[in-house]
């Protein structure tokens, strides 16, 4: 259903404020060239900032990342969609997240019957192993990844075949400090692969990576799984991905105060669409390409 994307090839994810702010920030970001608003998972007490977004946007792209099926029933969900697709048609795309301690069957007859009210061209499944990665390619568009590696994404692209849609979200720490930026990430990053969503831990064991690698975040870890440093570095690193396969990639920003948040990295990255686009950078200035990769 590659056929049918129309998020292009980079988004940002944005923070739901309390006070609205973040939709002021999406229509900033649209006007940046972005294709595609994500809001990722844990954020939403209700759908509500979905259809928000789209409203407060006129043709980017919405999507979260991801509506996890524990929390939100389908029926929640379907209905959402139908209330935004007749507002704004084409717009709203549905991430999701499978059924925790549960088989991946269970998952697949939520996503089966979605069918005839969200179309499977709009519907996406947080993915990672095989299994999930099959359920995504055949109930869905395709999969979301998150803290992946390109050779990873190049082995999910041949695992989903020629027609899925590959999403990767990419944790990002913008700093001069690279040293820092790193501190910064191993927060997301040690909670993530703690956490009781096994998935991720296990993902990195299918990549290669020790339990040391993974218990003790040391640096050659999160660099091969996050994405810091300079913004030659992070333009670098998304267009891996996206030679490697990945249709889009989402830039997830990660600050401790040092480093810009989402809107603030939007900016600084902007520039540098026109390249990522292409899935390539080698129009960026000499300046900004390999010289932060200590």
């Amino acid at each position: 259903m590659r056929g049918e994307w129309s998020a292009g090839r980079v988004g940002v994810a944005l923070d739901v404020d309390r006070d609205g702010d973040h939709l002021r920030q999406a229509a900033e970001a649209e006007a940046l060239g972005y294709t595609a608003l994500w809001v990722l998972g844990g954020q939403l007490d209700t759908l509500d900032p979905l259809a928000e977004l789209v409203r407060a946007t006129r043709t980017v792209a919405v999507a979260p990342g991801i509506i996890p099926l524990d929390r939100f029933g389908a029926d929640e969900v379907a209905e959402l969609f139908e209330r935004v697709e007749a507002e704004a048609p084409g717009r709203l795309f549905t991430g999701f997240g499978g059924l925790q301690a549960r088989p991946v069957s269970a998952t697949r007859e939520v996503l089966d019957g979605l069918d005839g009210r969200i179309p499977a061209s709009r519907r996406l499944l947080a993915a990672l192993g095989p299994r999930k990665l099959d359920l995504a390619r055949d109930s869905a568009a395709g999969a979301i990844t998150m803290l992946v590696t390109p050779e990873y994404t190049a082995q999910a692209r041949a695992r989903l075949g020629p027609d899925a849609v590959l999403v990767v979200c990419q944790l990002v720490a913008l700093d001069e400090d690279r040293s820092r930026a790193r501190e910064t990430l191993r927060g997301p990053l040690g909670f993530l692969v703690g956490s009781e969503v096994t998935g991720y831990a296990a993902n990195m064991r299918r990549m290669g990576f020790a339990d040391a690698d993974i218990t003790g975040l040391g640096d050659r870890f999160v660099d091969a799984v996050t994405s810091s440093g300079q913004p030659g570095t992070v333009a670098e690193d998304v267009a891996a991905h996206l030679r490697a396969g990945a249709d889009h990639v989402v830039l997830c920003a990660q600050s401790d105060g040092h480093q810009p948040g989402p809107i603030q990295l939007a900016r600084t990255m902007a520039g540098l669409l026109p390249q990522l686009r292409g899935g390539h950078i080698a129009g960026l200035p000499r300046v900004m390409r390999g010289k932060d990769r200590s």
